[in-house]
């Protein structure tokens, strides 16, 4: 009598030839999940930059101040400095975009010089690796 089922080494030798390929595997993915993440970020930066801020600069003829921040871009500072601003706002349903762990965006206008930054994965100033800040102006 002939039987159609698997042995117990047959069975082994599987097991140890898909555990092989997934430690080869496994490395070249981990991490990538957080490179993609700091991608999206300087992708959402520059597209604050190009989008909702070059929108304000070209109503009201100036980059909102650091102080004014990225809320200017949802609500009128100043009526009076900003008579031109855009009824709607500069971001779609008046909601501030967050980075890809939560955080707001810091922006800082020094002279007209725009750097928007984001604290990273672990939400601090500074960091090293996978927790360094972002900042706009390195990203490539």
């Amino acid at each position: 009598m002939k039987r159609s089922a698997f042995s117990l080494i047959e069975l082994m030798i599987v097991i140890v030839i898909l555990g092989l390929l997934a430690a080869m595997v496994m490395p070249s993915l981990t991490g990538k999940g957080e490179e993609a993440k700091r991608n999206l970020v300087c992708v959402q930066m520059k597209s604050i930059y190009s989008g909702a801020l070059d929108m304000f600069k070209i109503n009201n003829s100036v980059y909102p101040t650091t102080e004014e921040g990225l809320e200017a871009l949802v609500k009128n500072p100043d009526e009076e400095k900003y008579p031109s601003y855009s009824a709607s706002g500069y971001f779609k349903d008046a909601k501030m975009p967050k980075d890809s762990w939560g955080s707001n965006f810091i922006y800082m206008n020094e002279e007209g010089m725009i750097e928007l930054i984001s604290l990273g994965a672990d939400k601090k100033e500074g960091g090293k690796d996978e927790a360094a800040d972002i900042k706009m102006s390195e990203c490539k």
